[in-house]
């Protein structure tokens, strides 16, 4: 094939091409959990000041073992280090772009707002319970869901005893606000 007709990534490294990072909506804050915060800053530091500073120790010991071509630590070494830049840059953004907002400080604690624990009821009958957390802190074995998903979009600003409506690829569906708590502490 006519190398006219290839797309090429802008730095050579199209290895990580199936990692999908969640998008924040044009024109808002990256809005994250003190603990969302705090674990992507001390991500952040230990690849600044551990990780890539083996991986360029190791690259610099390859290189100077001569014919780079063939050479499996320089070759894995630049490409570890390609990613250890790309998620550098990645951690940067977002935490520049961070608005930490500490729930344990709501005072309206009878209605949804970011960093709230919610249980709520489906029309089945089942019991759900669901964290709002940063687009970047989600973790569906723990219920954090985005504040941007769907079930999210559905629940904040109701208060308890609501029903509101999740829109679900199925269709509608009410859903029942049982309880909303907040972290305590500061």
């Amino acid at each position: 094939m006519n190398k006219a007709f290839v797309k090429e990534s802008s730095d050579g490294d199209d290895d990580d091409l199936d990692v999908v990072q969640p998008e924040i909506p044009a024109g808002t804050k990256n809005y994250m959990t003190p603990a969302g915060h705090k674990r992507m800053r001390d991500e952040l530091l230990h690849l600044i000041d551990e990780a890539r500073p083996d991986v360029v120790k190791l690259v610099s010991w390859a290189a100077s073992n001569g014919d780079r071509s063939e050479n499996g630590d320089y070759i894995y070494g630049k490409r570890r280090l390609r990613e250890i830049d790309r998620r550098i840059r990645f951690l940067t953004k977002r935490l520049d772009l961070a608005e930490v907002v500490d729930a344990s400080r709501q005072e309206n604690v009878d209605q949804v707002f970011f960093g709230a624990t919610i249980e709520y009821a489906t029309e089945d009958g089942e019991t759900h319970t669901v964290t709002i957390v940063g687009v970047d802190e989600v973790d569906l074995d723990q219920g954090h869901v985005s504040w941007i998903s769907p079930v999210a979009r559905a629940l904040l600003k109701a208060r308890i005893g609501d029903t509101v409506t999740l829109h679900t690829p199925a269709g509608p569906e009410q859903i029942d606000v049982l309880e909303v708590r907040y972290p305590t502490g500061g």
